[in-house]
């Protein structure tokens, strides 16, 4: 599992639309050409338009085998990091089988269109075969999805607060930094109240409910029903996962965030790309605004849509030669971090596939998890009012 990804719109089991899926991928083929048509568009008629690509590879070209290297040994440090994530909201799984979970999705969301959703499927299928329940899979899923998305939200804000102390503000960007104070608190406060009690999470779930469902019903759409439950079954399955666990898996996630920034900054700095070209932290407000139009699944790992999206940030002002060192960079970037999953992950599917020995049943993993803390059984928690 890269970050956690979640379906929308998929058909109902037994639905006149789920029948005709069945009998051809019409979805999946249109998918697939939209993203393809995406992907040409933006490499093929917007990308040499920011930089030449002949210059491109003859910068990638004079990089010696060292900075090659080395930048592939930052890339896997960098997926071993999102292990840790995984550990951490997921009782009992250990970091092997975190790798071979991790690489695995990651490999499929990288490679298909609406690869996330089947990311899903396999993650699920790995997970339960060593005897993990579902609602601790889905549990995990749903806290790492949240923490992740602190952080993105977290990070522009950090990055334009640095180029603030540097002077380098402008009005766009504290109105940006405005905007994303107010979500980041916004989240945080429902968060934190979600989490208080089983009454202000079933009132902030109503709430939400009504708002989605004054929006669905702009578009013509079907309201989503009652959110209260939801709300109130989101708390029980967490505040326990989030009270014994909330700082390693803050730990972890902001190490996993880091690291891959690392690669982007290291990639630049290998290919010529000096501070005062390009400081730390310019690449750093790039990496995060990127980070945030990434989660937009509109191309398999957002090939195509996070090159151009660095490159049109990061190459503001600068001149010919130095545009194609920042392309030259992001492409290496990309290929360490968008590409060096795929064949791991290959491998992993086969390690889960003939490995036997992981697979267990869910008494089996709940002896050999052996927490002292069971955050399933802990009624004092999970029952009434904090």
């Amino acid at each position: 599992m890269s970050d956690p990804v979640t379906s929308e719109g998929e058909a109902a089991p037994g639905s006149r639309d789920a029948d005709v899926g069945k009998g051809f991928p019409w979805k999946r083929i249109i998918q697939a050409l939209i993203s393809l048509v995406i992907v040409v568009g933006i490499f093929a008629g917007v990308m040499p338009l920011i930089a030449d690509y002949g210059d491109v590879f003859e910068t990638i070209g004079a990089m010696s085998g060292w900075e090659i290297t080395s930048l592939v040994l930052i890339g896997l440090w960098n997926l071993i990091t999102y292990w840790f994530v995984l550990t951490a909201a997921l009782p009992g799984l250990r970091l092997r089988e975190a790798a071979v979970v991790n690489q695995a999705s990651t490999a499929v969301s990288n490679t298909l269109p609406a690869g996330g959703v089947v990311g899903v499927g396999v993650s699920i299928a790995m997970l339960t075969s060593w005897g993990f329940t579902i609602g601790s899979i889905g549990r995990s899923a749903v806290v790492t999805g949240i923490w992740n998305n602190f952080v993105k939200l977290g990070m522009p804000v950090l990055a334009l607060s640095l180029l603030a102390l540097e002077g380098e503000i402008t009005p766009a960007r504290l109105v940006a930094a405005g905007i994303g104070i107010a979500m980041l608190v916004g989240a945080v406060v429902i968060f934190a109240l979600l989490q208080r009690s089983d009454r202000l999470a079933r009132a902030i779930g109503r709430g939400l409910g009504r708002l989605v469902d004054w929006g669905r019903r702009l578009i013509r759409r079907e309201p989503v029903g009652e959110w209260s439950e939801r709300a109130s079954t989101f708390r029980t399955d967490t505040i326990g996962l989030l009270r014994h666990r909330w700082l390693w898996l803050t730990l972890a996630t902001l190490l996993s965030h880091i690291s891959l920034y690392l690669v982007l900054l290291v990639a630049l700095r290998h290919v010529g790309v000096s501070q005062e070209e390009l400081s730390w932290i310019a690449v750093l407000a790039s990496f995060a605004f990127v980070r945030l139009i990434s989660a937009l699944p509109l191309t398999p790992g957002g090939v195509g849509v996070v090159e151009l999206g660095y490159a049109a940030v990061m190459t503001i002002g600068l001149d010919d030669v130095t545009s194609a060192q920042v392309v030259a960079a992001i492409l290496v970037f990309r290929a360490v971090t968008y590409l060096l999953p795929i064949p791991l992950g290959l491998a992993s599917y086969i390690i889960w596939r003939v490995n036997h020995s992981w697979k267990m049943t869910e008494e089996e993993r709940a002896t050999l998890a052996g927490d002292a803390y069971d955050y399933q059984a802990d009624e004092a928690v999970r029952s009434g009012e904090a």
